[in-house]
């Protein structure tokens, strides 16, 4: 009965420090983005793991990826929005 007891403790004892060890390990991003929006020229910069590309009229497969993503408006109080695709550079 001892041993029973001894094997269920340390069995819950296992899988209470093996809950631990995995809870401690938090995921960071897999990206990250730095968006500068002034009046005028709005900047979109994957700052790390992605690569950005204007899919405003459809993905177009010709255009190339680039880190850094810039459009501008004309003079006017709001720019409308654009839609900017990013793909996770690993």
């Amino acid at each position: 009965m001892k041993r029973t007891m001894f094997r269920l403790a340390l069995a819950l004892l296992l899988v209470g420090a093996g809950w631990a060890a995995g809870r401690a390990q938090t995921a960071g991003p897999d990206f990250e983005l730095l968006v500068d929006a002034p009046e005028g020229t709005t900047t979109v910069e994957c700052v790390r793991g992605c690569n950005l590309k204007w899919v405003q009229r459809g993905d177009v497969a010709t255009a190339a990826t680039t880190p850094r993503f810039e459009y501008a408006c004309a003079r006017t109080a709001r720019c409308s929005s654009g839609k900017v695709g990013g793909w996770i550079v690993k």
